[in-house]
């Protein structure tokens, strides 16, 4: 699974600090995370190029404008503390921006085992919630997360619970994945 666009969490203009290399020969880093599939990925940008956080990249096949290429996939603990930092935000505005994909997960969430269901996978969320979410979505699937807390009695958040999922996910504690490539 590719990423197409990422959106940069930190940018490293003389590298990383811990570079052992005179600085002349240290490369510039940008700590980035996938849109689509939450991969945090370490990229390089192009020669005299200089990127914001925030700033949405295009990281996809073909000409990239920013970025050089892909070193590859970063574990979270490599982050640097601007990155943590930014995180939590951008996962929160990518949920609320694309709210129809995660309303889309309750609506299509599969068991796992015969003991083991999706939903169960999200926090807060146990058996009973689950057969309350199983039972609603048969006479009509949830179209936002309003409707989906209006028709679960003492639904946690949506928003909060999947945000809480992701980067779980992400620092890599979890067996299953919903939502992250790692």
């Amino acid at each position: 699974m590719k990423e197409e666009k990422a959106i940069v969490l930190d940018f490293l203009k003389n590298g990383y600090s811990n570079d052992p290399r005179p600085s002349h020969v240290k490369t510039p880093i940008v700590q980035a995370m996938g849109l689509q599939y939450f991969t945090l990925l370490e990229l390089v940008p192009k020669k005299d190029i200089f990127l914001q956080p925030l700033e949405e990249i295009y990281i996809g096949e073909g000409k990239r404008d920013k970025i050089h290429h892909i070193i590859g996939k970063i574990n979270f603990d490599k982050l640097t503390g601007t990155a943590k930092t930014e995180i939590e935000y951008v996962v929160r505005d990518i949920i609320k921006n694309d709210e129809a994909r995660f309303v889309e997960f309750f609506n299509k969430a599969q068991p796992l085992t015969t003991r083991m269901h999706q939903l169960e996978l999200l926090p807060g969320l146990g058996k009973k919630h689950m057969w309350e979410i199983i039972e609603e979505r048969k006479g009509k699937p949830f179209e936002s997360f309003v409707d989906l807390k209006a028709r679960i009695k003492l639904m946690p958040d949506p928003e909060k619970i999947i945000l809480k999922r992701i980067l779980l996910e992400m620092e890599g504690s979890e067996k299953h994945r919903v939502f992250v490539d790692v």
